[in-house]
């Protein structure tokens, strides 16, 4: 399972728990399989050409809604190139610094992925591991 950690200040010294996979916002006039597909080519740099499978949606725990969606296809984790946001830095500093979406990406096996992933997305990995049947 490929992972992202997120860019940015905040998430810097966060590791495990940290991981998630590659979402965004949805568009007004944007279906959630175009926007996946959008959001990994800013995160990632990296346009999907794989059938989505479709994961279902979850709440994660700030209340933020996430439609996910898996795909089979090859990528180098190491190659990645995110787009950049920007953001006051430090805080009340009156600095605006920029920093990457997506500070890095790694390939996890499932029991990797729940140890790394961050625990609201979890029941995401429960549902890949039961479509490609690794779970009873």
């Amino acid at each position: 399972m490929l992972l992202v950690h997120p860019g940015g200040p905040y998430w810097r010294r966060r590791d495990q728990g940290a991981w998630q996979i590659p979402k965004g916002e949805i568009d007004a006039d944007e279906e959630p399989a175009a926007a996946a597909l959008r959001e990994v080519r800013e995160e990632l740099g990296v346009d999907v050409s794989a059938p989505l499978q479709p994961l279902g949606e979850i709440r994660q725990a700030g209340g933020k809604r996430v439609t996910a969606f898996a795909a089979e296809q090859d990528l180098d984790a190491d190659a990645i190139v995110s787009v950049l946001f920007e953001m006051e830095w430090p805080p009340r500093s009156g600095r605006i610094e920029r920093f990457p979406e997506v500070s890095a990406a790694k390939w996890l096996t499932i029991e990797e992925a729940r140890t790394a992933m961050l625990p609201s997305q979890l029941p995401l990995l429960d549902r890949l591991a039961e479509q490609l049947g690794w779970l009873g």
